[in-house]
């Protein structure tokens, strides 16, 4: 009597219709005909062409996946920011940007000048914030990630789920996070060449209007209608002119700027040599924003 191949125990009298082995009712796994053998399936698997986006990219089965993931980042790094005393957060002086280390207040307030070995000494209440210049570089991401306000939070996230899951399922899920966290940088890059040098920016907006860059750039390239997105974008850009007090124009200009050359490097990639293109491309600006963030130090001394 012929048995599982598995199983070699076990009677069996359905084979593979892949391979033709026998299988047992344990090892039979439906197929488009009949049943296959686990060994099959797993090499049909491993070697059925992946679907991809209009652009390379792997299609995501759940197209929020990263937008939730980058959500979640951001609200934790809230609540961590508010338990530990939200705008005089300690944190908040490690995650925000500034281009120059200051011997800040707990109200905000700071000496400009002073050194981190003579600022304990000022008053009780002041700390030593590091600045880019002085060696603090993470600022220039993790400032993207910090959110003190809940309306800054909340309308940065609100318009990352609107837009991020769109992005993702046109270019795919690595790019669409490499769009996002490049579009950070580039904002943090003009905020650290255009801002007062004592000045603090925090929050996500910088990737966002690389997000609305990018967008605009797709629907370009597919020729819809692109007048939506614009009066969208424009109306941002009022709101960031109108507050510019205390609205970081720089992390909007230089995010908006960065998403829409990562788009377009993206789409407009020549479809015999895309990954090629698209990689290298990605990497160049990566090292332009190093080279101007190396500048911008060495122009602070």
């Amino acid at each position: 009597m012929p048995t599982c191949y598995r199983h070699p125990g076990r009677e069996s009298h359905i084979r593979c219709q892949r391979c033709g082995r026998p299988i047992c009712p344990d090892c039979m796994r439906d197929a488009a005909v009949g049943f296959q053998c686990p060994s099959c399936v797993a090499e049909g698997a491993r070697t059925s062409r992946a679907a991809r986006t209009a652009y390379g990219g792997l299609r995501p089965t759940d197209a929020s996946r990263t937008s939730m993931a980058l959500i979640a980042v951001n609200a934790a790094v809230w609540v961590a920011i508010l338990v530990t005393g939200g705008s005089g957060s300690r944190l908040l002086n490690y995650l925000a940007l500034a281009a120059r280390g200051a011997c800040r207040t707990a109200n905000g307030g700071y000496y400009p000048g002073t050194s981190e070995s003579v600022c304990g000494s000022i008053t009780n209440n002041t700390v030593w914030a590091p600045g880019v210049s002085d060696g603090a570089y993470w600022q220039l991401l993790t400032s993207a990630f910090a959110h003190v306000e809940i309306w800054h939070i909340g309308f940065n996230m609100l318009a990352l789920w609107v837009l991020g899951p769109q992005l993702e399922l046109a270019i795919g899920r690595a790019r669409f996070l490499a769009l996002y966290l490049l579009s950070a940088l580039a904002g943090s890059t003009l905020v650290y060449w255009a801002s007062p040098e004592y000045q603090t920016t925090l929050g996500a907006s910088g990737a966002i209007f690389g997000l609305m860059g990018a967008l605009l750039v797709v629907a370009f390239k597919v020729g819809g209608n692109v007048q939506q997105i614009l009066m969208w974008i424009g109306i941002n850009f009022v709101i960031t002119v109108v507050g510019r007090g205390f609205i970081s124009w720089q992390g909007h200009l230089g995010g908006f700027i960065g998403g829409v050359l990562i788009a377009a490097i993206l789409v407009y990639a020549p479809r015999q040599r895309r990954r090629a293109v698209q990689a290298s491309g990605l990497a160049a600006f990566a090292v332009a924003l190093v080279v101007a963030i190396i500048a911008r130090t060495a122009v602070l001394g």
